[in-house]
């Protein structure tokens, strides 16, 4: 679950979503592990893509970095809420780690988007389960 829930995470595709609902269902490891787990991998994912970011110069790229720049400046580190979001997520974590945010929202905030994914995916899969059965 580490593995697949990092790899997800950075540019590399990845499909943790799919293995936890699979392991979940199976009922042979704990949700609550399954879900720290996710959480974990997908956190470290993004932080390397904040790293990434952070090895950018800063010069103006273009019209569209003005753009993305202003935009993630206005949120700040909070932006990384979204940083579950497929594609844009990835972005966003490169992007914020391009302005150089300060490394403690990032971490907290990065955190808690990625966490509340797997928390959601995970109730509503065994809500599902129970009402199948």
């Amino acid at each position: 679950m580490l593995t697949s829930s990092f790899l997800s995470a950075t540019l590399l595709p990845g499909s943790s979503e799919a293995l936890l609902v699979g392991l979940v269902v199976a009922e042979r490891v704990s949700v609550s592990a399954l879900v720290v787990f996710a959480a974990l991998g997908n956190t470290l994912g993004g932080l390397t893509n904040i790293v990434i970011g952070r090895f950018i110069p800063l010069k103006n790229q273009g019209r569209w970095h003005g753009t993305a720049a202003e935009w993630l400046r206005r949120l700040g580190p909070a932006a990384l809420l979204f940083s579950w979001l497929p594609i844009i997520g990835d972005l966003l974590c490169v992007v914020a780690g391009w302005l150089r945010f300060p490394w403690l929202p990032m971490v907290v905030f990065l955190a808690v988007g990625k966490t509340l994914r797997y928390i959601v995916l995970a109730a509503a899969t065994l809500q599902g389960m129970e009402w199948w059965h």
